[in-house]
C-alpha cells in the first residue's frame, strides 16, 4: 500500500484527529492510542512538536512514517495516535496535495445535457480531471446542473443538492456548486436554504463558474464539445431561450429570449462530431421553427438542415421540439428531398380543446392543428410524429379532456408523452386557480396513455414482416438494442435482436426484419 503527499496532509489530518480525540475515545470507552478495529485497515496520526507521524495498517502490514522531519526516518511515533478507519483519514483531503477532480451531474432535459457537455469541455481544456454523473466517490468537487421546469423536476434537483450538501458536511467532498434552471430561477432562496453550496450560477453564467474554479473560458473550444452520450449520436442545440408566451411554461423565465446560433458555427460543430464518429444528430431547441428570425430576420431552419445534411459522416438528422403555430412548411420540403433528414418530427401540441388551447395561449385551434398534421403527412409520407400533451391545466373540464382523448384516437400518433400540469409561479397560468385535483390529473394522464398504448401496439404489430434500417446502441442481456428512423434515444421504441444467431456492430446500422411486437418494443432478426 502506498500513500503519497506532503506534510500538510498529515498535519491537517493530525489537527482534525486530535480535535476529536477525547470525544471519540470517551464515546467508544477506550484510551487514546488503542486500536479500535483490530481486524480492519486503519490509520493513525500523532504529533510531537513540529513532527507529524502517520501510522498505517493494511492487512498484516504496518508502516509508520515521520513527515516534516529533517531525516524522515522510520520510527514509532512518540505521541500515541488515535486510530480511525483508513477511509476516514484518506477522506480528509486538502487541495494542496492533489488536483481537483470534478463530477458534473446533469438533471433534466437534453438541452441541459448539452450545457454540461460544454462545461466539461471547458474544464478539461483547463486540465481538470472531469467525470460525468459518476457514482464513485473519487471526485472532491461536484457541480450539479439543475432542472426547474415542473414540480417533479424541481424536487429531484433539490433532493440532489441536499444529498451532496450532506456529503460535503461529512467531509466527503470539498466544494459544491449549483448551476442550471433551478439556480437561475430560485438563486436567492437556495442560497438561504442550502448554505453548504459554495456558489450558485444561472443558465448563462458558465464563464463565472469557470472563473470560480480558476479556469479560463476558452473561445477556441466552441464547437469542440465532448459528448457524454454514446459516440454515434449527439445532441446539437441550435438556439437558446424562447419567445413564445405559453401560459403554463416557465422556460422563458429561466432561459430568456430566443437566441439563434449562426449556421456556420453549427456546421463546424457537426463536422467535429462527425470526425469523432457521430452518425446521428438530434437537433434540439426550445422552439425549432423560430430558428434564424433573430439573427437573419427570416426563418432559416431549412437552410440549416441542408447544410447539416451535407456534412460527411452524418447519416440521420432528427428534429425535436417544433411549434405548431405558424409552422414553416418549407421544412417539410427539405425532409422530403434529403434522405439524411429522418422522417420524424417531435411537435408538442399540448391539447386539442379550443377552450384549453386558448387558456394555454397556444395561438392555434384544433381545426388548424388538424390541417397542419394533414399537410405534414401528405408532404412526408410515412413520417413518425411524436407529440406531448399537458393534462390538468386550469380550466380543463372533463368535456375538454374527452375532446383530447378523441383527438388522440383520431390522429393515431406514433409516439406520445404526457405531462401533468404544475402550477408555476410567475407564469401567466399562475393567476388562474389550480382547480384540478392532483389525483384527477394523474387519472387523466393514465387514461390518455392507455389510449396511446393501444395505438402503439396496433402500429407496431403492423410492422411485423417489414425490414427497417436500425442503428444499434448497446447490448443488454441476451439482446442487441437498436432504434429505427422512427425512434429517438431514451424516449421512443426500441428494436431487440437476439445476440445468439445474429451479429451487429454497436454504433452501426443493420437491416432488421421485424418478427414480433409489444406496445413499446419491436423484436427482429438480421436480414
Amino acid at each position: 500500500m502506498g500513500i503519497s503527499g506532503g506534510g500538510s496532509l498529515f498535519a491537517d489530518a493530525a489537527d482534525a484527529v486530535h480535535e476529536r480525540n477525547g470525544a471519540i475515545a470517551a464515546q467508544r470507552g477506550v484510551d487514546v492510542g488503542e486500536q479500535l478495529h483490530p481486524t480492519d485497515d486503519w490509520a493513525g496520526v500523532g504529533r510531537s512538536g513540529n513532527i507529524v507521524h502517520l501510522a498505517v495498517r493494511c492487512g498484516e502490514r504496518r508502516k509508520e512514517k515521520i513527515c516534516n522531519s529533517p531525516v524522515g526516518s522510520l520510527t514509532r511515533p512518540p505521541v500515541a495516535p488515535l486510530f480511525l478507519p483508513l477511509r476516514q483519514i484518506i477522506s480528509m483531503r486538502t487541495k494542496s496535495i492533489r488536483p481537483d477532480k470534478i463530477n458534473v451531474i446533469t438533471l433534466g432535459c437534453s438541452k441541459n445535457l448539452v450545457d454540461s457537455e460544454n462545461l466539461i469541455t471547458q474544464l478539461r481544456g483547463n486540465d481538470y480531471e472531469v467525470v460525468h454523473d459518476s457514482t464513485e466517490e473519487s471526485a472532491n468537487v461536484v457541480i450539479i446542473n439543475t432542472c426547474g421546469f415542473i414540480d417533479v423536476a424541481k424536487q429531484e434537483s433539490i433532493d440532489t443538492i441536499v444529498e451532496y450538501a450532506d456529503i460535503k458536511k461529512a467531509g466527503g467532498i470539498d466544494k459544491l456548486y449549483v448551476t442550471g434552471c433551478l439556480s437561475q430561477r430560485y438563486k436567492d432562496d437556495l442560497e438561504q436554504e442550502i448554505p453548504e453550496v459554495d456558489a450558485f450560477f444561472g443558465t448563462l453564467e458558465m464563464p463565472a463558474l469557470l472563473a470560480r474554479l480558476e479556469a479560463d473560458y476558452k473561445h477556441e473550444l466552441l464547437g469542440e464539445r465532448q459528448i457524454t452520450t454514446l459516440p454515434h449520436y449527439a445532441y446539437l442545440k441550435i438556439s437558446e431561450g424562447c419567445n413564445r408566451t405559453c401560459s403554463f411554461c416557465a422556460i422563458p423565465l429561466m432561459r430568456g429570449k430566443h437566441i439563434s446560433r449562426p449556421v456556420e458555427e453549427l456546421v463546424a460543430e457537426a463536422k467535429n462530431l462527425a470526425r469523432r464518429g457521430t452518425k446521428e444528430l438530434l437537433i434540439i431547441a426550445q422552439e425549432l421553427t423560430y430558428y434564424g428570425l433573430d439573427l437573419y430576420k427570416t426563418r432559416e431552419l431549412p437552410r440549416l438542415l441542408r447544410a447539416l445534411a451535407d456534412v460527411e459522416g452524418i447519416e440521420w438528422i432528427r428534429l425535436h421540439y417544433a411549434y405548431p403555430s405558424k409552422f414553416p412548411l418549407d421544412i417539410l420540403d427539405v425532409m422530403a428531398e434529403r434522405p439524411e433528414i429522418c422522417n420524424y418530427l417531435d411537435i408538442p401540441l399540448q391539447h386539442a380543446s379550443d377552450t384549453v388551447l386558448d387558456l394555454m395561449r397556444r395561438q392555434i385551434t384544433r381545426a388548424e392543428t388538424e390541417d397542419l398534421l394533414s399537410k405534414i403527412r401528405a408532404k412526408v409520407p410515412g413520417i413518425a410524429l411524436r407529440t406531448t400533451f399537458l393534462v390538468g391545466h386550469p380550466g380543463e373540464s372533463e368535456e375538454a379532456f374527452e375532446q383530447l382523448l378523441d383527438f388522440v384516437r383520431e390522429q393515431e400518433f406514433e409516439r406520445v408523452g404526457v405531462f401533468q400540469y404544475s402550477h408555476e409561479e410567475s407564469t401567466r397560468a399562475y393567476d388562474l386557480p389550480d382547480d384540478i385535483p392532483a389525483e384527477v390529473k394523474a387519472e387523466r394522464a393514465a387514461r390518455l396513455m392507455e389510449v396511446q398504448q393501444e395505438i402503439s401496439l396496433r402500429k407496431n404489430e403492423a410492422k411485423i414482416g417489414q425490414v427497417f434500417r436500425t442503428l444499434f446502441d448497446r447490448k443488454e442481456g441476451k439482446y442487441f438494442i437498436g432504434r429505427t428512423e422512427a425512434d429517438s434515444p431514451e424516449v421512443d421504441n426500441e428494436v431487440l435482436v437476439l445476440a445468439k444467431g445474429n451479429y451487429v456492430r454497436l454504433g452501426d446500422f443493420a437491416n432488421i426484419r421485424i418478427i414480433g411486437a409489444e406496445e413499446h418494443d419491436l423484436y427482429g432478426e438480421v436480414v
